[in-house]
């Protein structure tokens, strides 16, 4: 997206970390340091594909390997070049430093549109683009990490680890190279929900807090509140699936490439994705609710959070001043430009910046990292004692009550859950609302602990950067 006057998204991000380190006490070479990207490997390939040659063109960038492995997605997208994965990279490196995932910022992409290609075409593009970059180590287990993105999922990763364990047969940390494989490949349970479920557990922490809330002109919780999703793909989906059914908020439009959808009364997103997966991924056609052919009108929309859940750069210099939404929280990677920040911030727009709360795939890619490398599920040593231990309270309260006449009886529910050991979904979902409450808390330490600081964006950066500094400060530099 090019607008006059309006940073690159590289730029975006560049002024954004300036912002914070100028309130910052680091020297000019740590700072600059930190900022930099590490360097971007470029490959261009060629591919036999229906009876020619074609050629492709991917990156790989490295922004800072202060702690390694580093981690990032892959994204397959038309619009894909080095300033935007290399902003992309800069932004893991904060991501994980914020939510205190052991890794540098790494990310990924291919010049390419996955909806052109049947699935075996697109199994050849990737498998090359994994070769590329396998035999230069920007695949490996202890090195570099990647994970899905825009364009790509499950599928792909399955494809790119099969790659990496066939060029190296006796790694047996071979399925640790790459994060977001189906549960079958090697993935972990919660995955492909992780980034939605991260933002639902972010807007839950934040309204925890009123003065926080108040802040956004808004009271309450969650239930009720009407919001406002752009782009129904994997992260928006589940963000609105989750929002809307178990925190009782009112999903009011939707916002895709062929429009939106607006419904006061709220939208069932299970209908909606439904009706999506059988029309080619359009909008159109739905009955429940009235379509509009100006979907970014829509995002100017009265509501109470705006979810922007797609593509860099939708809310800019054009339409920031005529954003009504009191609270944005970016589930996306950089939805709001430099520019938008500063207006929506001088109206008293609350923004939950990105670096937080789209951190929920990156930490779930590290529980599955984890898994990997010590080769067991999570919870099957531990689930079968917990049922074992709550059962024999149960059986000792029931005892009791029928021993002294009591007459005490626990509800059927209540004993049922209660009675549950913690399977792999429970652990991957109590570890990622643990990740995503104490990265709040630190990020509201700064924002309310000192006067300088006004937004989240500004605290979420100096928290980061100084986690990143102080990793660089304890190897030398």
């Amino acid at each position: 997206m090019s607008i006059t006057g309006e940073p690159s998204f590289r730029e975006s991000v560049d002024m954004m970390f300036k912002r914070a380190t100028a309130l910052m006490d680091l020297s000019p070479g740590l700072e600059e340091k930190i900022r930099v990207c590490n360097s971007t490997y470029t490959v261009r390939f060629g591919v036999r594909l229906r009876g020619k040659i074609e050629t492709f063109v991917g990156y790989r960038s490295v922004h800072s390997e202060h702690m390694e492995p580093v981690k990032g997605g892959i994204r397959f997208a038309l619009g894909v070049n080095q300033d935007e994965v290399e902003a992309l990279a800069a932004l893991m490196t904060y991501k994980c430093a914020l939510v205190e995932t052991p890794f540098g910022g790494s990310k990924g992409g291919l010049c390419v549109d996955p909806r052109q290609w049947d699935e075996h075409e697109l199994e050849q593009i990737t498998r090359r683009f994994a070769y590329e970059l396998i035999k230069r180590d920007l695949i490996h287990p202890a090195q570099n990490v990647p994970a899905p993105d825009m364009g790509t999922g499950e599928r792909e990763m399955a494809w790119i680890a099969d790659q990496y364990a066939r060029m190296n047969t006796t790694d047996i940390n071979a399925k640790a190279c790459v994060t977001g494989k189906p549960p079958h490949a090697g993935g972990i349970q919660g995955r492909v929900e992780a980034t939605g479920r991260g933002v639902q557990y972010a807007l839950r922490e934040f309204f925890r807090y009123p003065e926080d809330s108040a802040a956004a002109r808004l009271t309450g919780d969650l239930d009720g509140k009407r919001i406002i999703v752009q782009g129904l793909g994997n992260v928006g989906y589940h963000a609105a699936k989750f929002l809307s059914e178990e925190d009782g908020a009112k999903v009011i439009a939707v916002i895709e490439r062929d429009g939106a959808i607006i419904d006061e009364k709220g939208i069932n997103i299970e209908e909606l994705r439904q009706h999506m997966n059988c029309n080619s991924g359009l909008l159109a056609g739905y009955i429940k609710g009235r379509h509009v052919e100006d979907g970014a009108a829509v995002l100017e929309m009265e509501c109470d959070i705006l979810i922007p859940a797609a593509m860099e750069g939708v809310i800019n210099l054009t339409n920031a001043a005529r954003i009504k939404a009191p609270l944005i929280i970016e589930a996306a990677n950089g939805p709001v430009t430099f520019g938008a920040d500063e207006i929506l911030r001088k109206k008293g727009t609350l923004i939950i910046p990105d670096m937080y709360a789209n951190a929920g795939g990156v930490t779930v890619s590290y529980f599955e990292w984890v898994k990997n490398l010590s080769h067991i599920r999570f919870g099957r040593m531990q689930r079968r004692a917990e049922e074992a231990r709550s059962r024999l309270l149960v059986e000792e309260f029931e005892r009791l009550s029928a021993d002294q006449g009591l007459g005490w009886t626990m509800a059927a529910d209540f004993k049922e859950k209660f009675l549950q050991g913690s399977d792999e979904l429970a652990l991957v979902r109590s570890g990622l609302d643990d990740t995503m409450r104490t990265a709040y808390q630190a990020m509201r330490e700064v924002w309310h602990g000192r006067t300088d600081v006004n937004d989240l964006r500004v605290a979420a950066y100096i928290v980061a950067i100084d986690r990143v500094a102080k990793t660089y400060r304890s190897k030398g530099l």
